[in-house]
C-alpha cells in the first residue's frame, strides 16, 4: 500500500501501519488491540469531522489535543494508549519518509491516577463458579484462582508449569519472573481440587492453566491481552462489572491481607516484595482495616477511666 506524502489522511496513515512489516510482526491479540483503539481514535469527532478525514498537513495540535480530552471521558489509561498508538503510526510513516514530522508528541498528556478498584470475594466467587462451568474458561477460572489466592501476577500465572506445583503436598514454589523473587505457598482445599482435576486432562504438557488450540493441537500460554478480553467475557456472562480487571486480583489479596491482621513482613513473604515502598502500590486504605487497626490500640476512655 502507499500513500501521498501532501495529502494522506490520517486515515491512511493508520491504514498504512496498520498493513506494515512492523504490524504482522506483533501478536495476533496486540493487533487486535491495536486495531480496535486505532479505529476509536480515527472516528472521533473533531470540530465537526472525524479525526480520521483530516490530512496529515491540515490537521493541527489543536485538533489532535481536542481528540485526546474525547479519549480522557474514558479514562486517562486509554488516552495515553491511543495517544501512544497512534504516534507510533505516524512515526512508521515517518521512518519511510511518507511523513515529515508528527504533530501526535506535542499533545500534552495527563498522568493516569493509580488505580484503587479491588474485587469483593462475592464477586471472585460468583467469577470462579461462571469460569468453571464452561470447560472453554476454565483455564481462565485458574489463573484468576491462583492470582487472587496467592497474591501473584497474573503474568506469573498464566506461565506456570505444573513443576513448581506440590498437589500431593498442596504447595506452590516459585520464582516471579519480574522480581526474581521466591515465594513458598500452601494451595489451599478448593484451589488444590480443581487443580488436580486440571491434572487429569492436561498433565501432558507443561502448562497448569493452558490456551488450546484445537486445529494445531497446540498448547501454549495466553497472551496478556487475550487474557484480558477472556476475563471481560466472563464477567459478562457473570453479570459483573466490566471494570474489573486481572491487576485488580493482587490488589485485592493485599487488601484482604491488611484487613486480616496480616503484618507487611508477612504480606511481603506472599507477594514476594522486597521493600515497603515496591508493596504500596497494592495497599488501599480501607474502614475495616482502619477500625481494626484502632481496635488494636483499646479504648482510650477506658484505660483513662
Amino acid at each position: 500500500m502507499s500513500i501521498p506524502k501532501s495529502s494522506a489522511t490520517v486515515q491512511q496513515i493508520v491504514d498504512f501501519y496498520s498493513q506494515s512489516p512492523a504490524f504482522l510482526r506483533l501478536s495476533g491479540s496486540t493487533q487486535k488491540d491495536y486495531d480496535t483503539h486505532l479505529a476509536a481514535v480515527c472516528a472521533t469527532v473533531v470540530e465537526g469531522k472525524s479525526l480520521g478525514a483530516y490530512r496529515n498537513k491540515t490537521v493541527k495540535v489543536r485538533h489532535l489535543t481536542q481528540a485526546y480530552d474525547e479519549w480522557l471521558k474514558v479514562g486517562a489509561r486509554t488516552a495515553n494508549y491511543r495517544k501512544s498508538v497512534l504516534s507510533t503510526a505516524w512515526k512508521y510513516a515517518m521512518r519511510l519518509d511518507v511523513m515529515t514530522h508528527n504533530p501526535v508528541t506535542l499533545v500534552k498528556t495527563t498522568s493516569s491516577s493509580p488505580r484503587r478498584d479491588k474485587w469483593t470475594r462475592d464477586q471472585v466467587q460468583t467469577f470462579l463458579a461462571t469460569a468453571y462451568g464452561d470447560f472453554r474458561w476454565r483455564s481462565i477460572g485458574l489463573i484468576v484462582h491462583m492470582a487472587y489466592e496467592w497474591g501473584q501476577r497474573v503474568g506469573d500465572m498464566r506461565v506456570l508449569q505444573w513443576d513448581k506445583l506440590d498437589l500431593d503436598q498442596c504447595r506452590m514454589d516459585l520464582t516471579q519472573s519480574k522480581r526474581n523473587a521466591e515465594v513458598h505457598l500452601p494451595i489451599s482445599v478448593s484451589l488444590c481440587n480443581m487443580l488436580r482435576q486440571q491434572k487429569e486432562d492436561f498433565s501432558f504438557q507443561d502448562y497448569v492453566a493452558p490456551r488450546v488450540k484445537p486445529r494445531t493441537g497446540s498448547y501454549t500460554p495466553y497472551g496478556k491481552l487475550e487474557i484480558s478480553y477472556l476475563i471481560n467475557d466472563v464477567l459478562e456472562e457473570a453479570n459483573l462489572p466490566t471494570t474489573l480487571t486481572a491487576m485488580d486480583l493482587r490488589r485485592t489479596a493485599v487488601t484482604e491481607m491488611m484487613e486480616g491482621g496480616v503484618d507487611i513482613a508477612g504480606i511481603m513473604q506472599v507477594t514476594g516484595h522486597k521493600d515497603i515502598g515496591s508493596l504500596k502500590p497494592y495497599m488501599v486504605n480501607t474502614f475495616s482495616g482502619a477500625s481494626k487497626a484502632l481496635a488494636a490500640r483499646g479504648n482510650e476512655d477506658d484505660e483513662h477511666s
